[in-house]
């Protein structure tokens, strides 16, 4: 019998810089082993942990590929593994062979015992990713085929093996990334900017809690009411923690019917139920690594509630319809505009998953409570949606000013950014394009004013103020002044009387024109 020839192995050579498939590049190494050897059977073996996974066969039952081959258990695939040169066994050799009776001899029937057997390990830069073996019926089958042939093909097969183990994993990372593309959400930070807008104490202090949680791993509870910002203090938390490269992914509990939630939280295998034609991934998986947002977290069914409990506590999750369990790595934010506490004590919400969500809780404010910050949104919104319409610079009148000032603002940041959009939308068809636009007080439609609160009044703004804006740097300098005139120049002091800050007086100061 011939010798087997290196042209033989051109082929494989060619294949692994062709854009193939993994599945098709692992038949074809197949079948040219089976071209090049006397033999009856050829496996190509994956290595998986301490298992070998059939990738592609030749020449065995079909039932090979739901098998498993743990190198413990078959101590000719072990002694491969372990060999760097081929490996020939005789015939006669005591090791059981793991495709004794998985041969397909000529009559399309499972022969006897296999009676020669090769192999090699299969490595690439000294690391083991599988095995190759041929099997034959006939004695001596393989006693022509040389070593320095074999030593080629197993350099050619384990790369070709790399290479397919490589395009899995650029189409798994690929598929991931295409589902964290869908879930990331992106389109709030662009509408709504990605700054948390205004000066005010309140919003300060809210950044500082921010920073300070951010960069922790504990999960955090962000609460408030609707339309104060708690998305955007979502986006500024995960901004600012370790895992700012990874998704941010978003699911709405309060938009999740029931029968689905599940599903959507942990995935589900293909044909875990009617309708499951594909595996899905599940938000936890999507967000491995990254950051889960759960908003309205107080909507989840108390069903639910167990399962994201046990996904908190052990990191563990468990697709529907999967008998594995499988670990990840996410930091849970959830948000929620209801008295969460109330909740669980009326039973609607679980105790002890509040005490795992709970362990940093960020209260945003309502707008109500820092309304010293409206004209700075108001500002924020006028110039986002001059982008957004592609019109001409937006001005806004001071009595458009004096009106949202007044507001009652009970849907908060969301209902101020709505007014104002549609105040420009309404400014907008009375000029031609790109002409100045400017917002009058009837383009801008409120409610009924905000009720003033039963306190001293106000003291009398300037004589002759131009603007809200001007009145309320006056009363800021005044203030100032006088607080400094009473702790005699000392900063500290003042900033205390003013219950600011030290360094945010400064920065006050400075705006004002108080300070250089």
């Amino acid at each position: 019998m011939t010798a087997p020839s290196l042209d033989a192995l051109l082929p494989l050579a060619h294949d692994i810089t062709a854009a193939l498939t993994s599945a098709d590049r692992s038949r074809r190494l197949v079948e040219v082993v089976r071209r090049a050897l006397p033999c009856d059977a050829v496996a190509l073996l994956q290595l998986e942990g301490d298992t070998l996974v059939p990738a592609a066969c030749f020449g065995l039952s079909e039932d090979v590929y739901g098998r498993r081959f743990r190198r413990n258990e078959h101590p000719r695939l072990d002694q491969l593994c372990a060999n760097d040169a081929p490996t020939r066994f005789p015939a006669d050799s005591p090791l059981p062979d793991p495709f004794d009776g998985l041969v397909i001899g000529g009559a399309t029937k499972l022969e006897g015992h296999v009676h020669s057997c090769i192999g090699c390990s299969l490595r690439v830069e000294g690391e083991l990713v599988g095995v190759l073996t041929a099997d034959a019926l006939e004695p001596g089958a393989f006693d022509h085929v040389d070593d320095r042939f074999l030593a080629h093909l197993a350099a050619l097969a384990g790369a070709a093996l790399r290479t397919n183990q490589l395009i899995e994993a650029l189409h798994e990372r690929a598929e991931h990334l295409g589902v964290v593309a869908r879930d990331l959400v992106s389109d709030a930070m662009q509408r709504r900017g990605s700054l948390l807008i205004g000066t005010s104490d309140l919003l300060e202090r809210l950044r500082r809690e921010i920073n300070l949680v951010a960069r922790s791993e504990f999960p955090v509870l962000v609460t408030g009411e609707t339309g104060v910002g708690k998305e955007l203090v979502v986006r500024h938390l995960h901004a600012a923690s370790t895992r700012a490269d990874q998704p941010l992914v978003y699911l709405n509990c309060a938009a999740l019917p029931e029968a689905i939630a599940e599903s959507e939280l942990f995935g589900h295998a293909k044909g875990a139920f009617t309708g499951a034609e594909q595996a899905r991934r599940g938000k936890f998986r999507t967000a491995d690594g990254g950051t889960l947002f759960l908003d309205e977290i107080g909507e989840l069914a108390l069903s639910l509630q167990a399962k994201l409990l046990r996904a908190l506590q052990q990191g563990e999750i468990q697709s529907v319809g999967a008998d594995e369990i499988v670990h990840v790595d996410v930091r849970v934010i959830a948000a929620t505009n209801r008295d969460i506490d109330a909740e669980v004590r009326a039973g609607r919400f679980r105790a002890d998953l509040l005490h795992r969500l709970d362990v940093c809780r960020l209260n945003v404010p309502p707008l109500r409570d820092h309304a010293e910050d409206v004209p700075h949104l108001v500002g924020h919104f006028a110039d986002a949606n001059r982008t957004r319409l592609g019109i001409g610079p937006v001005r806004v009148s001071q009595e458009a000013q004096r009106a949202l000032a007044g507001g009652a603002w009970p849907g908060n940041v969301r209902e101020l950014e709505n007014v104002v959009a549609r105040g420009v939308l309404r400014a907008s068809a009375r000029v031609e394009p790109g002409e100045p636009v400017s917002v009058e007080a009837s383009d801008v439609d409120l409610g009924e004013p905000r009720a003033a609160a039963p306190a001293e009044p106000p003291p009398p703004l300037p004589a002759g103020t131009a603007s809200l804006r001007e009145a309320v740097k006056e009363y800021q300098c005044r203030l100032v002044r006088e607080a400094l005139e009473q702790a005699n120049g000392n900063w500290s002091a003042a900033a205390r009387a003013l219950g600011l800050d030290r360094g945010n007086l400064h920065h006050l100061a400075r705006r004002l024109g108080l300070k250089g």
